[in-house]
Formats: structure tokens, sequence, C-alpha cells
């Protein structure tokens, strides 16, 4: 039978992103209860990632693994970081607003960073990952699959945007599919010591 793993986001795109990663995990992935809103208040995304694992886990009761990421463009210092969410209220004024700011710099590098935290049902931290991906910013959107930012992400190597790839390309490549491969198994992780001890 498998456990439970409360995924604490409410961005669908996210949630079937990790259901199709971890599907031979041992786990079945339920999301958290829409109530719950969490303040993503950390100042990297691994502090946020850890943010939500806890607090969904001790809400819920269960074990919750969390995500936090976002996209990191250096000819803006590294924004939006972990703003990319809050950059607007819907992905095409956050795409819209990214393309305004980098206007027609010729510098375009960009790396997704994807973060993951589990916390066992007393919100204790068990497991952190992380995972990039680099790529470049396009001057315009290219592609209609995937959320957020990837149709303007391109990946050179793959002479794609991540809109573009099928979810098994993307799945290969991308920042959460680097965290995720991290994972460990459902046996693993339900006996993994706490931290310090």
């Amino acid at each position: 039978m498998k456990k439970t793993l409360v995924v604490g986001t409410g961005n669908l795109g996210k949630l079937r992103e990790m259901e199709a990663y971890l599907s031979d995990s041992g786990w079945e992935l339920t999301p958290k209860p829409p109530d719950l809103d969490v303040d993503e208040t950390g100042t990297t995304f691994a502090e946020n990632a850890c943010l939500k694992a806890v607090k969904v886990a001790k809400y819920t009761s269960q074990w919750a693994i969390a995500d936090d990421s976002g996209l990191s463009v250096d000819w803006l210092n590294g924004a939006p970081g972990v703003y990319s969410a809050r950059y607007g209220n819907t992905d095409g004024e956050r795409i819209g607003r990214l393309l305004r700011e980098l206007g027609n710099t010729e510098n375009r590098r960009a790396e997704f960073i994807c973060a993951i935290a589990v916390a066992n049902p007393q919100g204790e931290i068990i497991f952190q990952s992380e995972g990039s991906c680099e790529g470049e910013i396009l001057y315009e959107v290219r592609g209609e699959g995937g959320f957020g930012y990837d149709p303007i992400f391109y990946v050179p190597e793959k002479k794609l945007t991540f809109a573009q790839m099928s979810p098994e390309l993307k799945k290969s490549i991308s920042h959460r599919g680097h965290a995720l491969r991290q994972f460990p198994s459902c046996l693993e992780l339900t006996n993994f010591p706490l931290p310090g001890l």
C-alpha cells in the first residue's frame, strides 16, 4: 500500500510534474488543502521549500513534500529569483514583465532552480535537494506546453524551450527533474534518521 505524501503547492503544473517524476517512488501524491496558505518569507528557494513542507506536514499530520523554484536571470542580478511566482498575477503577466525588463539586452543567460524539502508528520525536515537547468531567455514566446516561464526559457543544447519539449525530455533535463531524481524511495525516506541524530 502506498503512503500519502501531501504536496505543498496549489500550482497544478507543479503537482502534475511531481506526480510524473515520482510515479515509481512508492508514494501517493495528494494536493495540500486549498484553504492552507504558506507565506514564502524565505530568502532562498531552500528556505521557502522548508517553510512549506513543515507547515503542510504539521497541518495535515502527514508526510509532506514542497518545492520552491524560480528563474534567475544574469542580466537582472538573479531576479526574479524567489519572487518568480509573484512577478505578476498570471503567467502571461510574469513573462511580459520579464521581457520588458530585459528589453533588447544580448545577455539573456538564465537558470531555473528548484529546491525540494520533505517533512515528516511531526514537521521535521527529513530530506532536501536542489536542481538547476541553464538556458537563456528568448525575445518572444515559443511553444504551447508546460507552465510559468516555460515558453521563453530556451535550452540551447536541445534547441527547444521548455514549452516545446515533450514531458519526457523536460523531465530528463529540468531543474525539478534534477532535484527529484535525488528523492529517496518511500521505504528509504520513512527510515531516514533525523538530522543531527
